[in-house]
């Protein structure tokens, strides 16, 4: 199936589950998920897979198991494309819009060492904050899971002191409500974010790969 865009029924089913997250809506709005949310998403997803991979499009259930909130229903539909473990492209559909991402989303303890050994380096810690200036310049936002402070033993001075406090790296876009998500324009917009996002995920599969364990 082509995508077509979001219809303006894929935001507000969302709207409406976020004021009422109970199994009695879902069962009485499953066919509007389906139809309006999962559907385009997976349209959307299936047309980027020749040029980026396969997505796994993720389920709408939460894992409740060890959260304080036991909604049980996402109030956003994502799905990732893996470039390498760990490491690949996000998208996400929600009330508040489209949102795009790509980076290094897992962190497992051998993966932080050798992320930042690379960042110390001088030859690969300069290439990736060539890339992350290049990404700011180009208005995605930089994000992950940082460090209140830098990691032990490394200079407050440090060139790249900013990117050693990460433990995750991520950037993204993202798009409120409006025509273009209604049409075929957001495929297009998630398109150029991904590929803009190819040198950071492929710095990350060249120096960090995937967890030991």
């Amino acid at each position: 199936m082509a995508f077509q865009g979001f219809p303006a029924e894929a935001f507000g089913f969302y709207e409406r589950l976020a004021a009422d997250n109970s199994r009695a809506f879902w069962a009485a709005h499953k066919s509007d998920y389906e139809v309006f949310v999962r559907e385009p998403v997976s349209a959307l997803v299936g047309e980027l897979e020749t040029e980026f991979g396969p997505a796994a499009v993720f389920r709408p259930g939460r894992d409740t198991r060890f959260s304080a909130d036991k909604s049980p229903y996402k109030t956003y539909q994502g799905a990732f494309v893996e470039r390498f473990a760990g490491t690949g492209f996000y998208v996400q559909v929600s009330a508040d819009g489209l949102a795009a991402s790509g980076g290094f989303h897992s962190h497992a303890p051998d993966q932080v060492e050798r992320y930042r050994a690379a960042v110390q380096s001088a030859g690969s810690g300069t290439a990736l904050a060539a890339i992350v200036a290049d990404l700011r310049e180009a208005t995605l936002c930089i994000g992950g899971d940082l460090l209140k402070t830098r990691p032990r033993g490394v200079p407050a001075d440090h060139p790249r002191v900013d990117l050693l406090r990460h433990r995750s790296l991520t950037a993204n876009r993202d798009w409120p409500v409006g025509p273009q998500l209604r049409t075929r324009q957001a495929l297009t917009l998630v398109r150029q974010t991904w590929q803009q996002l190819i040198p950071l995920c492929d710095w990350f599969g060249e120096h960090v790969g995937p967890a030991e364990d």
